[in-house]
């Protein structure tokens, strides 16, 4: 088929997970729970806000990563749930790029919050007497707030270059969202499309490989530095502060590595579509147990919320 820029009027589907039928009642019931789960990462915003004594870079960072899971689920499973509804794969070429944007901003902010999380247990374990000194109320709103910059940006210009790429009239993405790589991969190669390729790459490298090369890094100074400690409940503190951090950061890394290799075995883009599943949404719900639910001053903050939510004014 014939290569035709887009301008905003042409076609784009999403041929998601499976094509039967029978299975739609079942996936969209799945999805729509699993949403559900995500977005109740609002009562732990809430609750830390409502509770001053957990307002503390570590919270305020895990505050931020509640924000972050919620909105990248919010921009891939709603538009899923409703062309399960409306029984058609749809997707029009303004709302594939606005998606594939904001897919890139909240997956790079969520790796580089995981790497300022990491930061501040280095900082509180390798150098607990200058906590206080480094880790300043000014210094964890700067973090956050150029890392958000510096994303925005960035994908921009990702996105800049996208929109030169052709492609064809009615053009099928193997995924049920409009990933990045998947749109490079369908368009019609021209003369830019070695520059999206690079600047693909770069991205990873920035977004990607840093942040696990400064997680690896503090953590190797991090387990030194427990290892040194001479008393068992130092040891046992220093473990419970940064425990649930080195398990998410485990688990993601981890399955999205699976995947990934599984992947370049198969070559399969059904199974490229279903596995991504695992580190999209089922690994953001699994975030508030490993984050919050495990530590008793977040649960109790979020009993105390319910209770006087419930309570009334």
């Amino acid at each position: 088929m014939k290569g035709d820029k887009h301008t905003g009027v042409s076609q784009f589907l999403l041929l998601g997970l499976s094509n039967d039928s029978e299975l739609q009642p079942f996936l969209f019931g799945l999805f729509l729970s699993m949403y559900l789960v995500v977005v109740g990462n609002l009562l732990i915003i809430l609750a830390v806000s409502s509770d001053s004594h957990l307002h503390k870079p570590m919270y305020s960072f895990l505050s931020n990563l509640s924000f972050v899971d919620i909105c990248f689920t919010s921009t891939t499973v709603p538009k899923m749930l409703m062309n399960i509804l409306a029984h058609n794969k749809d997707i029009t070429y303004t709302e594939c790029l606005t998606q594939a944007y904001f897919l890139m901003i909240f997956v790079g902010m969520h790796n580089f919050l995981l790497t300022v999380m990491d930061y501040n247990h280095f900082v509180a374990i390798c150098h607990p007497l200058k906590y206080m000194i480094i880790m300043t109320p000014c210094l964890c709103v700067l973090l956050v707030l150029r890392s958000w910059i510096i994303i925005f940006c960035f994908f921009l210009l990702h996105i800049l270059l996208l929109i030169q790429l052709t492609f064809s009239i009615v053009t099928e993405i193997p995924h049920f969202f409009c990933e990045l790589t998947l749109l490079i991969k369908v368009a019609t190669f021209d003369t830019l499309f070695n520059v999206n390729i690079i600047l693909l790459y770069v991205s990873s490298i920035l977004f990607i490989v840093f942040p696990i090369t400064g997680i690896l890094f503090s953590y190797s100074q991090i387990i030194s530095s427990i290892v040194r400690m001479s008393s068992s409940a130092s040891r046992y503190k220093a473990f419970s502060t940064c425990g649930s951090h080195f398990c998410a950061v485990s688990l993601l890394y981890g399955t999205a590595l699976g995947v990934y290799l599984s992947l370049a075995v198969t070559h399969s883009s059904h199974e490229s579509s279903v596995t991504s599943v695992m580190y999209t949404v089922v690994m953001l719900m699994v975030n508030p147990v490993i984050y919050s639910l495990r530590k008793k001053d977040v649960k109790g903050a979020l009993r105390s919320f319910l209770t006087k939510a419930a309570s009334g004014p």
